[in-house]
């Protein structure tokens, strides 16, 4: 079983994929987002794909904990993905993930067009060992 995290953007879609022990995630895939329809169906086939028994949301909140109006576009993604579902869909506080994320690939020397391309599936992926490292605890 695997557990499966999404960065959800008004562009793209980032996805995360654990590792078969839930120790570690890995950056999958990014989708080029389009519509809810077509972004839900694209995950239900990652589900079906890679025996997932999980998946998690990254939820934007603001730095006090509050919800913004980019919240509430998360909720509903993650309601109606859970309704396409047979699995748990949790949130899960991905404050910063995507800045994170940036500082890491800049850090690296990434070009500004690899960035772009790599930072929402690489906000998944901090997202998702955040999300793995809480369980274990």
């Amino acid at each position: 079983m695997r557990i499966i995290a999404i960065d959800f953007g008004a562009k793209r879609i980032g996805i995360a994929i654990s590792d078969e022990l839930l120790l570690a995630s890995h950056g999958m895939e990014t989708i080029e987002h389009t519509d809810n329809a077509s972004d839900i169906e694209r995950i239900v086939k990652i589900v079906a794909e890679h025996d997932v028994s999980e998946v998690v949301v990254g939820l934007p909140l603001n730095m006090n904990g509050t919800h913004s109006q980019k919240t509430e576009e998360v909720l509903a993604f993650a309601k109606e993905l859970s309704n396409a579902l047979r699995i748990p869909v949790r949130t899960w506080d991905e404050r910063l993930t995507t800045m994170q994320a940036e500082r890491t690939l800049l850090e690296a020397d990434v070009s500004r067009l690899k960035r772009r391309r790599l930072a929402d599936k690489l906000a998944a992926q901090l997202i998702l060992q955040s999300y793995l490292d809480f369980r274990r605890r």
